[in-house]
């Protein structure tokens, strides 16, 4: 079987992995992490979504093995300090999340547009959170909840000057 090194959550993978490995399975099978969920397996749901050196990936359309030095970034590395990132507090405050399944996806999606687009409008939030499928809600409270933290975000910017 063929080594790989790649960085997952912040922490250096060493691992040996068939070459047809996801990076789905990998991550559910061998690293334990089982926030990205499998849904469609062909790409279209959005809730196996992962950031790939910062940028959103479906992993059930990735092989591990060609993330040979990549970075990885799974839902379980929002964690801070034993507590919720702000993305998921919001999620919670805004009732963005009713049954779950695609809120790794959303709240990963959203992660990234927050790196790049700090207040992002609503257009720029939809667009972001369009390869996410949620078969629960309206998307509203998910759009509202994406531009509570980026407002907060935004706030945050501003004292700290």
């Amino acid at each position: 079987m063929p080594n790989i090194q790649l960085t997952i959550n912040g922490k250096p993978i060493d691992a040996e992995v068939e070459p047809q490995t996801t990076l789905l399975d990998f991550l559910r099978e061998s690293m334990d992490l089982t926030g990205a969920k499998r849904g469609c397996d062909v790409g279209d749901c959005g809730a196996c979504t992962v950031l790939l050196d910062g940028k959103p990936v479906n992993a059930c359309l990735v092989l591990v093995i060609r993330l040979q030095g990549r970075h990885v970034d799974t839902v379980e590395s929002l964690m801070q300090n034993n507590g919720l990132h702000p993305l998921q507090k919001a999620f919670v405050e805004n009732g963005a999340l009713q049954c779950g399944y695609c809120g790794a996806g959303m709240l990963m999606s959203a992660k990234a547009l927050l790196e790049e687009t700090p207040k992002p409008n609503e257009t720029q939030v939809r667009t972001a959170l369009a390869g996410n499928l949620c078969r629960c809600s309206g998307y509203t409270k998910i759009v509202e909840a994406v531009h509570c933290v980026g407002r907060d975000m935004a706030l945050d910017s501003e004292e700290n000057r």
